[in-house]
């Protein structure tokens, strides 16, 4: 007989007797609407399925908005860049952007949060010698400098929500309201969320599960005037402004933020910019705000006698779920997208909440959907890279979203979610409460510590691009590996010195990056506590650029720990002789095909005559180990994903930690396939990870050897012998 439940399918209100056969299909226990799809007055006859309903807090109430103009959301943008060749400059304000979502704010503040900047200087202009016409919606500089680079920052109007932005344009809506989002600092907008909430939970007594989506304030997406995305900054708070949240900050922390502190040079603040001490604080008079504010509508929902989920997308921004305002909301769960093993750990990881939901790709939109597809391929890979991650911290619950009568067109993705629907709750009555192996404590050290868990280098949710897929790759290689994984930020470091468990610390990124540390390598307490620490017996694995900052005739700060340096051009006249590759190492002795560093870094360099080189090409150093004291250095250029570099890297951080000779315990030798062992309750899970069959040899839990064939994407549940 089918199993049954921990599965959300998505339902539409013209689709509810094809539903009920997907339910007793996919065996669902829950039932929810989609962005664009509404429940019927018929799902109550889906019962005992729980009831979802997706709930907008700042956005839906377009009557509210237009009466209230001056409360609508608003951010700080700046302009084009132009260059002055003459006394005066005059250009566009709106240049570039896409005049429908977005309205510049003429009457806030216009002597303070108007700013002209000199960006060849980088000083401010003198609001004497600017002047703004808002009927030609242009600026004028006089007394401009030739030659010189100028830019306006000024404050903007959000007229369209950017997530039913995205939907029209990717869905090819057509003839429905475009949602205007208002403010939760505005006092009007606050009492009409209240009351809203009030009259919709009245409304609505058939809804279990009140699905936020999620707050207040939608993470920075920005349209050209093209509607194309311009700017999207998943972490960002560029958003969350207005007159009422700048007087609030200045009030509590005691000074006055500018234009220049949000529009960051262009940067945005973006989360690879190493964070300065003005954002911080604005992130977290954010947190707190939202927090208050969104603790108080989830006790509405919790006297109605319903749960409170959120969803970790769209309007997410100041409910941090690492933050440490986040328990104060109250939240009964959290819902958010799954593409990867490190979007799943994000969201299995948090804490304060009774469950946790992932919901699957594909999404069932047209863009996955269409005639002669197959969304089954997507699923089937789409779960592969999340159970390596639900073996290591399972979420208690799987669903998907989108238009169910799209994906019921395709009967092998019916078939195939069937499968993983099946698998996904076999795993979990098998491992729930269960710890699973994992004998190496590693540490990702970075500026955002962990606030930011699971979510760094990410630009764009679930997206990767070219100068981040090498560092997403060791995240991703972590996110299913067996090992325990915390998230370190450098100052706590440097205050407090590594934590007692960690065995094995992480550092990668781009120089300059909030990842690779910048300036927080200028700190001697740093460097000097944690090349001690690594002395004394710990493990450092650098990957990039670590420890890379310019100072004392050095890149590599760590470069004593790691053995390597990076030539920039000052040491061309040192000549470098150490170029002889280490063979059978311990770290590549799986290694079966040509290793693949991603975009890799150049002209790296053995320093000293005891760095065993393990990948030498092109006249530098791309893969290196080094012992220093009792402990050991690894530098690697890059790790994009792959089963190979997964095992890279665990056997780097194996050989890191000084424990070699307990890497045959639940170890399988062929890459694509893992084992993961529950000692508790006796089981160990072996599992292949690729769409191929594989031939493995594998260790179970006493170190005992066995062979074994496995088929596409099988997991093999044993016994575990103590």
């Amino acid at each position: 007989m089918r199993k049954h439940g921990r599965f959300t399918i998505p339902i539409q209100a013209d689709f509810m007797e094809e539903t009920k056969e997907l339910i007793r299909r996919w065996g669902a226990d829950a039932v929810r609407n989609s962005d664009g799809t509404e429940l019927a007055e018929s799902v109550q006859a889906l019962h005992p399925a729980k009831i979802y309903a997706a709930y907008f807090v700042a956005r839906g109430y377009n009557e509210f908005a237009r009466t209230h103009p001056a409360e609508r959301q608003r951010i700080f943008l700046m302009s084009a860049r132009h260059t002055a060749v003459g006394a005066q400059l005059s250009f566009p304000i709106m240049e570039g952007y896409f005049e429908s979502q977005l309205e510049p704010d003429y009457d806030w503040d216009p002597e303070h949060n108007w700013e002209v900047r000199d960006r060849t200087q980088g000083a401010s202009v003198s609001n004497e010698y600017v002047h703004i016409d808002r009927n030609a919606g242009t600026v004028t500089i006089q007394k401009a400098v030739p030659g010189h680079v100028y830019t306006l920052s000024f404050p903007a109007f959000i007229n369209w929500d950017p997530t039913q932005m995205y939907n029209y344009i990717t869905n090819n809506w057509q003839g429905r309201e475009k949602d205007i989002p208002f403010d939760v600092h505005g006092e009007m907008s606050w009492a009409f969320m209240k009351t809203a909430l009030s009259h919709w939970l009245a409304q609505n007594p058939h809804v279990d599960v009140v699905r936020f989506t999620t707050f207040f304030y939608h993470f920075t997406l920005v349209y050209d005037k093209c509607r194309r995305e311009k700017y999207v900054d998943w972490l960002g708070y560029g958003g969350a402004v207005s007159p009422a949240a700048l007087v609030g900050f200045e009030k509590e922390y005691g000074y006055k933020l500018t234009p220049e502190d949000f529009v960051d040079e262009g940067y945005y603040n973006n989360s690879f910019r190493p964070p300065r001490k003005q954002y911080l604080d604005y992130m977290e008079y954010i947190q707190k705000y939202v927090s208050d504010r969104a603790a108080q509508l989830v006790e509405m929902v919790h006297q109605d006698g319903k749960e409170a989920m959120m969803f970790l997308g769209d309007n997410w921004i100041g409910a941090e779920p690492y933050g440490k305002y986040f328990a104060d909301i109250g939240l009964d769960a959290v819902v958010g997208s799954v593409n990867s093993g490190v979007t799943l750990r994000m969201i299995a990881d948090i804490p304060h909440v009774k469950y946790t939901e992932a919901r699957f790709l594909p999404y069932f939109f047209p863009d996955s959907f269409y005639p002669g597809g197959q969304p089954e391929i997507e699923a089937r890979e789409n779960w592969l890279a999340a159970r390596r991650a639900i073996l290591r911290s399972p979420v208690s619950r799987i669903g998907y979203g989108g238009y169910l009568s799209l994906a019921a067109e395709f009967p092998a993705f019916v078939k195939c979610v069937e499968e993983i629907a099946d698998e996904f709750r076999e795993i979990l009555d098998t491992i729930v409460g269960q710890s699973p192996y994992a004998p190496i404590t590693v540490g990702v050290l970075n500026c955002w510590g962990e606030l930011r868990s699971w979510q760094g280098y990410i630009a764009a949710h679930g997206m990767v691009y070219k100068q981040t897929y090498s560092y997403l790759g060791v995240l991703e290689a972590l996110s299913g590996m067996a090992v325990q994984v915390r998230f370190l930020r450098f100052s706590d470091v440097a205050e407090n010195g590594v934590p007692e468990d960690i065995d094995v610390i992480i550092n990668a990124g781009d120089a300059g990056t909030a990842f690779s540390g910048g300036a927080c390598w200028n700190n001697e307490a740093l460097l000097s506590g944690l090349r001690m620490w690594v002395w004394q017996g710990g493990g450092f694995i650098g990957i990039g650029e670590p420890s890379a900052y310019p100072s004392q005739g050095r890149y590599f700060q760590l470069s004593d720990v790691l053995g390597v340096e990076q030539e920039r051009g000052f040491t061309v006249n040192e000549d470098k002789y150490r170029t002889e590759v280490t063979e059978g190492h311990f770290i590549t002795a799986d290694v079966t095909e040509t290793l693949n560093f991603g975009e890799c870094k150049n002209n790296v360099y053995a320093i000293t005559d005891d760095c065993e080189i393990l990948e030498y090409s092109n006249g530098e150093v791309h893969l290196s180990a080094h012992g220093y004291g009792r402990g050991r250095g690894v530098y690697i250029a890059g790790l994009p994903h792959s089963s190979q570099n997964t095992r890279l890297l665990l056997r780097s951080i194996y050989y890191a930690a000084g424990k070699e000779n307990q890497l045959h315990i639940f170890y399988a030798e062929n890459p694509c396939c893992e084992v993961h062992g529950y000692r508790s309750c006796g089981k160990y899970a072996l599992v292949n990870n690729s769409m191929e069959s594989c031939f493995t040899r594998f260790w179970d839990g006493i170190g005992a050897e066995h062979m074994v064939q496995l088929a596409p994407g099988e997991l093999r549940w044993l016994e575990a012998k103590s």
